[in-house]
């Protein structure tokens, strides 16, 4: 090296680290400073790591990134910092958002999402001039958003899961056209017409408008071309489906479903060449699925459910090899059910509820190795032995839903029959005679079992009990006799919950029958089932096991409409999860336990029709059940059938009883009073109310 060379070295060092020593003695824009401590004055709560207290540069609060102003290529006299992000998402922030923030004009990044900040958006924060990412989703904004919006550097604006309401502006796209890529507004309350400016995104990849109130047909929309996700369900939108959408070339997901989309979907399906996800239920289409779509060899999710879309299902499996999921419930389909879907090789769920198939489940189903949740509920099936004889041969099969079909037939009883993988078996509505078949006792991977509403006699089988991931059992409006199996009172899923639940596939249909004639809930997940044994409305006898008390986890118990006797075990109060209990028309008798008013989470609460006596419990949510909960008994309470009073053996006075009948009763002593509208007394156990 040259000493020429070494002094530009020399020189070259000396700038660099007079350069790092000014850059060490640079603050925060005190225009900056301002802006957040108005922010901050703004806010209802406490943002840890801010405020001058604990430093006096802005740059070293928490969210805040800040660049030298002349790295951001300004002349500015005196070199400073200027906040280029503000971060402050999952703060659990309060209050008003302050306008100050607006002439933060260097900020790239502000994002103060998932908190809870109200009131309106200030107009300041959409004239940002080198805002690129603009979050306020999941907050509690209200009021319109601005009709002129000037953002000419935004790339990512999402005001998702609000209140705003009014009509989105058209200005969105006018002046943010070149460089927005995605724009979420779903889950807001917007009205009206999609503005024609929407057209004018071009660059957009992302536009999520689902979950409003929007009107019109959205043609406008159709024209971005660039999009891969496109999200316009549970709208009001309406008429015709544009053929234009054909022109959105690289979508990958598209879901217009919830809407009021009429006439026949358009058969555009050839040109949408990367279109994974087709989602469109719950509209007014008719006709035939289109062939373009029946043949599209990169869908893999379809679902067209509740339409009226008729004719036969003709789908080309040898050229959708790409579908693993498929949802054509609730429409007007016919004849028999398509036998060539084991052929689609990917297809693992298949939902053809609610149509209007004729037969049997074709013999080839007995290939379908590739399908794990299905549902053909509703579809006037015939032949349940067949039924079962072929299902059986579908090796992964897990979800398997049949209500409604195979009217008055027998529940097969073939030991043959082996389903070692199920875990979701609803058959219920079908009026199957017969009794419970041993060969379910196979199935020990159970998780959820509906048979009700058919004509099952028999005993209940104690094996249910060794289903060791059994957490819903409906055996309701059945004719079982004898006991309640004790070995129910064990069932490990209901007492520490340690299962693994394997879900279906996106949005897959299961149903909880209301009754004979009700439609039913739906529920879409089988972790959206309560926890639930329900063996009401049978001809069961016998006690109540003080062991239920061990299913802490719980939450529905249905004994009602059955013979059982005896009494109303205290234990329940163990039972810390329970939020119905029905007891009603039985034949119980002695008194409530007064333990059960620890049953925090009791909503729902019957004991109508038995032969109980005694003083209702009060306290806790005992409160606040109607008369109805108690009728039909010997039971008191002042909205019931008034309390003796001035009675050294009340009870035994008002019930006809000596004081003997009652040595069976676990004796306490409560001592208090409370001044109100009622004056509670405790002798020998029982709550007197006056």
């Amino acid at each position: 090296m040259g000493a020429q060379d070494f002094w530009v070295v020399i020189v070259i060092g000396f700038c660099f680290h007079a350069q790092i020593l000014s850059s060490q003695n640079l603050t925060c824009n005190p225009n900056d400073l301002k802006a957040l401590e108005d922010f901050m004055n703004g806010i209802d709560s406490v943002i840890e790591e801010w405020g001058s207290n604990f430093s006096p540069d802005c740059c070293k609060w928490a969210g805040i990134t800040c660049n030298s102003s002349s790295s951001l290529g300004l002349n500015h006299s005196i070199d400073t910092y200027r906040v280029v992000k503000l971060e402050l998402p999952k703060r659990r922030l309060l209050g008003n958002l302050s306008a100050s923030l607006g002439t933060m004009d260097q900020l790239r990044t502000l994002n103060l999402s998932h908190n809870f900040l109200k009131h309106s958006l200030p107009v300041s924060l959409f004239h940002l001039p080198n805002l690129e990412v603009l979050d306020m989703s999941f907050n509690d904004f209200s009021s319109p958003i601005p009709v002129d919006i000037d953002l000419p550097s935004i790339q990512y604006l999402d005001i998702s899961q609000n209140f705003l309401n009014g009509s989105l502006p058209g200005s969105i796209c006018d002046n943010n056209s070149t460089k927005l890529r995605v724009l979420n507004v779903a889950a807001n309350c917007f009205s009206g017409n999609l503005p024609p400016g929407f057209g004018n995104c071009t660059s957009l990849e992302d536009l999520d408008l689902s979950a409003n109130d929007l009107t019109g047909t959205g043609d406008g929309i159709f024209r971005l071309r660039k999009l891969t996700q496109l999200n316009i369900q549970d709208n009001k939108l309406s008429g015709a489906l544009s053929e234009e959408f054909g022109n959105l070339i690289n979508l990958v997901r598209l879901d217009i479903s919830t809407n009021g989309f009429s006439g026949t979907i358009p058969d555009v399906f050839h040109s949408l060449g990367r279109l994974q996800n087709f989602v469109a239920h719950s509209n007014r289409f008719g006709g035939r699925i289109p062939p373009s779509l029946s043949s599209s060899s990169t869908i893999t999710l379809l679902n067209l459910k509740n339409n009226s879309l008729q004719g036969t299902i003709d789908l080309n499996c040898s050229a959708m090899t790409s579908l693993t999921s498929l949802d054509l419930g609730s429409n007007r389909f016919d004849g028999p059910i398509p036998s060539n879907l084991p052929s689609c090789q990917h297809l693992n769920t298949v939902n053809l509820a609610r149509n209007n198939f004729t037969g049997e489940i074709p013999e080839s189903f007995k290939s379908f190795h590739s399908l794990s949740y299905i549902s053909l509920s509703n579809c006037s099936l015939s032949n349940i032995s067949s039924a079962l004889q072929i299902l059986q041969q579908c090796q992964n099969l897990t979800t398997l839903v049949l209500t409604l079909n195979f009217c008055g037939e027998q529940f097969p009883a073939d030991p043959t029959l082996q389903f070692e993988k199920l875990k979701v078996l609803i058959i219920a509505n079908c009026r199957l005679t017969g009794v419970i078949p041993q060969w379910l006792s196979a199935s020990s991977r159970l998780q959820l079992l509906d048979i009700s509403w058919n004509h099952l006699e028999g005993t209940i089988p104690a094996w249910f009990g060794n289903f060791s991931s059994l957490f819903y059992l409906d055996v309701s409006n059945n004719s079982f006799t004898g006991e309640i199996p004790r070995s129910l009172t064990g069932l490990p899923s209901l007492i520490s919950g340690r299962i693994s639940i394997e879900e279906p596939s996106y949005d897959f249909p299961l149903f909880m029958k209301l009754n004979v004639s009700a439609r039913g809930l739906q529920y879409n997940q089988v972790w959206s089932f309560r926890p639930t044994l329900d063996f009401s409305n049978n001809n069961l006898s016998g006690p109540i096991w003080p062991d239920f008390r061990k299913l802490r986890l719980l939450h529905v118990l249905d004994l009602k409409y059955n013979g059982l006797s005896g009494p109303i075990p205290s234990s329940l109060s163990e039972m810390v999860s329970l939020e119905t209990l029905d007891l009603s028309h039985n034949e119980l008798s002695g008194i409530i336990p007064p333990s059960l008013v620890k049953l925090s989470f009791l909503s729902k609460f019957s004991v109508a029709d038995n032969q109980l006596y005694g003083v209702i419990p009060t306290g806790g949510q005992f409160l606040t059940f109607s008369s109805s909960s108690f009728e039909e008994n010997n039971l008191c309470r002042y909205d019931v059938a008034p309390c003796p009073s001035g009675q050294d053996d009340p009870l035994g006075t008002w019930f006809g009883k000596s004081s003997k009948d009652y040595t069976g009763v676990i004796a306490g002593v409560c001592i208090g009073f409370v001044f109100g509208i009622a004056c509670f007394i405790g002798i020998d156990r029982y709550v007197w109310t006056f």
